[in-house]
């Protein structure tokens, strides 16, 4: 089971590096400000998402 977790709490860590590089390259290539403005929003919820499961995961499988 922990092994599912570990590659959850993965793949939500890269979904947040992925939005953030998307939010990035769209400023530096002088893009919308609306979009980036909406994935840097994206970013800060999947953030939040990803902390949440790594406190449940840390409650649930960490060391007692």
């Amino acid at each position: 089971m922990s092994g599912i977790v570990t590659y959850l709490l993965l793949a939500l860590l890269v979904i947040v590096a992925i939005i953030l590089f998307m939010g990035l390259m769209n400023m530096m290539r002088g893009g919308s400000a609306n979009r980036s403005q909406t994935l840097m929003r994206w970013r800060v919820i999947a953030q939040a998402v990803a902390v949440a499961a790594m406190v449940v995961a840390l409650f649930f499988f960490g060391r007692s």
